[in-house]
């Protein structure tokens, strides 16, 4: 696999599976990971194992919000078989029915958090993932 390859998944990964078109979601997920994918999120009750599991902690990370769109900001960086990149979420919260514990932010406020992944790439899918994020910085302005 070129590195050219793993950029080109790893922008997919962005572009299709965070701002894609959710009920195309299981679709994306088929086609970019594995079967017995692992992720690493923090904060997470234990680690996210396979596809189903993948898709709905994307859903779970994207239904609270209206207009979520991610960029890379740096990357993606190859080593290996290793992909790693930054990037910015910006959107607008939603709050109702997918609303944030302890958010109290009214619908319509605006947010901007970012976060740093590394994966693991192997036969054409991502087999593991590390991500860190402003996790505390995205709940910091939804609690106003």
């Amino acid at each position: 696999m070129s590195d050219d390859d793993l950029a080109t998944a790893y922008r997919a990964w962005i572009d299709e599976l965070w701002n894609g078109d959710l009920d195309a979601l299981d679709d994306v997920v088929a086609r970019l990971v594995s079967d017995d994918f692992v992720g690493s999120w923090p904060g997470a009750a234990g680690m996210v194992r396979g596809r189903t599991a993948l898709a709905e902690v994307v859903r779970a990370g994207r239904l609270p919000f209206d207009g979520l769109i991610f960029d890379i900001e740096v990357g993606p960086i190859v080593s290996g078989d290793l992909v790693a990149g930054r990037w910015v979420g910006r959107g607008e919260y939603a709050g109702g029915a997918h609303a944030l514990p302890g958010a109290t932010a009214p619908a319509g406020t605006a947010v901007e958090f970012r976060g740093h992944d590394i994966m693991r790439f192997s036969d054409g899918v991502f087999v593991e993932y590390w991500v860190i994020s402003e996790g505390e910085h995205l709940m910091a302005q939804l609690t106003g």
